[in-house]
């Protein structure tokens, strides 16, 4: 944004990804717009709210695979810590209950890494508009997933409900069922999709309603 630039108010984001290479690229990507600024970088969910917290930016910009805290748990203290910030999520993870989750969780945008040259500038002028932008290719299968998924969970998927209510991270999950972390980040984006729960709180009530684990 050019600091003599008074012809509009720009629009300021912050970027969270972990590879510095990726947020090197997508900052060349946002810049080229005059009326864009990046105030921040992060590398975590967490390094993300502190840069939020200080910026107030109109837009983040959050990678869903980052070290640390789970990207999509992070979002409601996002959203809190900021009510004004529109996310917009770029990632590689392209199954529809990841884009369904992230969605309840209040994001305005979902948009897949392999399309950010085409998409991103659209979805972040979108998301500060106050308006859900879904990458169209995946909005189609999103819709197909709709009509066919139940709502009965899986033998594994109760189990891992029941470890995330004793307390279980994602990590430990994994090395307990002898699943990769990302296996188990999927069985818990389908759970939360399956029954429309938010969070990990919610999943505790969830398990102590149904028996699943002692009060």
């Amino acid at each position: 944004m050019q600091a003599g630039d008074s012809s509009a108010p720009g629009l300021t984001i912050v970027l969270a990804d972990d590879h510095t290479v990726v947020r090197s690229a997508l900052r060349m990507l946002l810049e080229a717009e005059p009326d864009f600024e990046v105030v921040a970088e992060a590398g975590t969910a967490d390094d993300a709210i502190r840069y939020i917290r200080g910026h107030k930016p109109d837009v983040l910009i959050l990678d869903l695979n980052m070290p640390g805290r789970p990207s999509l748990d992070a979002i409601p203290e996002i959203l809190e810590v900021s009510p004004g910030t529109s996310v917009v999520i770029l990632t590689m993870r392209n199954e529809p209950a990841f884009a369904r989750q992230a969605l309840s969780a209040g994001v305005r945008g979902y948009v897949l890494k392999e399309a950010a040259d085409a998409e991103l500038v659209q979805a972040v002028r979108s998301a500060a508009a106050g308006e859900t932008y879904l990458q169209p290719s995946l909005g189609a299968r999103l819709a197909a997933d709709n009509g066919s998924r139940g709502g009965a969970l899986s033998d594994r998927e109760t189990e891992i409900v029941k470890l995330i209510a004793l307390g279980h991270t994602n990590g430990e999950i994994a090395e307990q069922l002898f699943l990769s972390i990302r296996t188990v980040e999927s069985h818990r984006a389908n759970i939360q999709s399956k029954l429309k729960l938010n969070g990990r709180a919610e999943l505790v009530r969830y398990a102590l309603d149904q028996g699943l684990v002692g009060a």
